[in-house]
C-alpha cells in the first residue's frame, strides 16, 4: 500500500496520493481512481493508434498504385542545323503520344484517364506501333512548334524506329526523324511542343564542347539557335540548370527515395544519428552517381530498382528491431547509398549530360538530390518531430508504426520488381 504522500505514475502522469482537501485518500478510492485514469490512458494511445492506422493505410494504398506505374520520362531532342535545313531525332514514348495521355498532369501513365488505352498500345508489336504513329503525324505535328524567327516551319515526318521491349511493363523508346527546310536569311532556330507531351531534353548536335543543352518544361520553348555557329552555355548556366532535374527527382518523381529518407528519419530525432546517416548515404550515391554516369559501372535496372527496394525494408525493419546507431547501421546505408546512386545514374542517363560538362552537371544535379532530401527530412520534422517527437510515446505510436508502412511498401516494391 502507497504511503500517504507517495508519488505513482499512470499512463506517464504523476498521480499523488492525497485528495484535494489535503486528507490521505482511502486505498480503495485511489485504486478505482488509479484504474480508471489507466483506462483513460488506454483510451488515448487507442484513439491515436487508430487515427495512425487509417492515415497509415491511405499512405499505402496511395504508395502502392505509384509503385505499380509506368513512370513518365523526358523526351530527347537532337538538333542539326545546316544553311538549308534542320533535322531533329527525337527518342519519345510513343504510347503516352498516341493515348492522349497529359504527360505534364501525371508522374505515370497508370494515373491518367487514358491508362487503358496506353497499356493497349504498348502491347503492339514495333512495326504496328510505328504505322499507327505514322498514321496519326498529320494531328500530332501541329503539336511540335518548330521556329526560324517568327515563321513556323513544317517538319516532315522522316522515319519512325520503335525499339524492341519484350517487357509490357517497361516502357519502351520510339526514335523519329524530322527535317524541315529553313527560310532564307539568317533568323535563329527555336523548339517547342504541346506541354502535353511532357518534358523535352534538346542538345545541339556538332556543335562542340558548349554546346547549347536544355531542358523544357510545360510547354517552354528553347533559347534560339543560331544558323550560323552556335549557342554556347556557361559552365554556371549548366550548374544552374540541373540543380532543379535532381530536386524533381526526389520531388516529387523520386517516392522510393524519399521513403528511404524518411527511414534514416524515423531512426533517431538527434542530430547525430540523423547527419551521420545522411552524410554516409550522400558520399556513397556521389560515389556511384559519378562512376555510372562515366560508364565505369553498368548494372541493369532490374538488378539495381529490387536492391534499392530492399534497402527500404531494411532500414524500415532496423529501426523497429535495432534503434541503435553503430558502425554497422552506417556501413549499411552507405551501401545502399551506392544502389541509389545508380538510380540516380538513370535520370542522367535520360536527360543526356554532355560529357565535356560532366563535373559541372554533375555537381548540380546532386545539389539538386541533396536539397530534396533536406526539404523531405524538413517536412517529417515539421509535420511530426517537432510536435510529437519529446512525447514518451513517440516511438511506439509514430515511429514504429511509420516503420512499418514504409516496410510494407518496400517489400511490395521488391515482389513487384522481382516477380511481378
Amino acid at each position: 500500500m502507497d504511503e500517504p504522500g507517495s508519488t505513482t505514475y499512470v499512463s506517464g502522469e504523476i498521480q499523488n496520493s492525497w485528495d484535494i482537501a489535503g486528507k490521505a485518500m482511502p486505498a480503495t478510492k485511489r485504486t478505482v481512481g488509479s484504474k480508471r485514469r489507466m483506462m483513460n490512458g488506454f483510451l488515448l494511445v487507442g484513439s491515436k493508434l487508430t487515427r495512425l492506422v487509417v492515415v497509415s493505410s491511405m499512405i499505402v494504398l496511395w504508395a502502392l498504385t505509384v509503385a505499380s506505374a509506368h513512370e513518365v520520362r523526358p523526351s530527347v531532342a537532337d538538333v542539326t542545323i545546316t544553311p538549308q535545313t534542320v533535322d531533329l531525332r527525337i527518342r519519345l514514348t510513343a504510347e503516352s503520344l498516341l493515348a492522349g495521355v497529359d504527360l505534364s498532369q501525371v508522374q505515370d501513365t497508370n494515373e491518367a484517364p487514358q491508362a487503358a488505352q496506353y497499356d493497349m498500345l504498348r502491347t503492339l508489336p514495333a512495326e504496328d506501333l510505328a504505322a499507327r504513329f505514322r498514321a496519326e503525324w498529320p494531328v500530332l505535328v501541329q503539336r511540335f512548334d518548330l521556329r526560324a524567327g517568327d515563321v513556323r516551319l513544317d517538319p516532315q515526318l522522316i522515319d519512325v524506329t520503335v525499339t524492341p521491349e519484350a517487357d509490357i511493363e517497361v516502357p519502351r523508346d520510339t526514335e523519329i526523324t524530322l527535317k524541315a527546310g529553313l527560310p532564307e536569311g539568317d533568323a535563329a532556330i527555336t523548339v517547342a511542343w504541346g506541354p502535353e507531351f511532357g518534358a523535352l531534353v534538346i542538345r545541339q548536335m556538332g556543335a562542340g564542347e558548349d554546346a547549347y543543352t536544355g531542358y523544357l518544361d510545360s510547354g517552354a520553348r528553347s533559347e534560339a539557335l543560331p544558323r550560323q555557329g552556335t549557342l554556347s552555355e556557361s559552365a554556371s548556366a549548366v550548374f544552374a540548370r540541373y540543380i532543379p532535374i535532381g530536386f524533381a527527382h526526389i520531388i516529387p518523381k523520386g517516392l522510393d527515395h524519399i521513403l528511404f529518407v524518411l527511414g534514416l528519419f524515423f531512426f533517431s530525432l538527434h542530430v547525430r544519428p540523423l547527419l551521420m546517416q545522411v552524410t554516409a548515404f550522400t558520399l556513397a550515391h556521389t560515389v556511384t552517381l559519378a562512376m555510372a554516369s562515366l560508364g565505369l559501372v553498368t548494372v541493369p535496372a532490374s538488378i539495381v530498382e529490387p536492391l534499392i527496394a530492399a534497402s527500404i525494408v531494411y532500414v524500415a525493419v532496423e529501426n523497429i528491431l535495432r534503434p541503435t546507431l553503430g558502425w554497422w547501421r552506417t556501413a549499411v546505408v552507405f551501401g545502399f547509398g551506392l544502389l541509389h546512386g545508380l538510380g540516380f545514374a538513370s535520370v542522367l542517363g535520360e536527360v543526356g549530360l554532355d560529357p565535356a560538362r560532366f563535373v559541372v552537371g554533375l555537381i548540380g544535379f546532386n545539389v539538386g538530390v541533396e536539397l530534396g532530401q533536406l526539404v523531405v527530412i524538413a517536412l517529417a520534422f515539421v509535420t511530426v518531430g517537432l510536435w510529437f517527437g519529446k512525447r514518451d510515446w513517440y516511438r511506439s505510436v509514430i515511429a514504429v508504426p511509420a516503420s512499418v508502412v514504409i516496410a510494407c511498401v518496400g517489400a511490395f516494391w521488391v515482389i513487384e520488381r522481382t516477380v511481378l
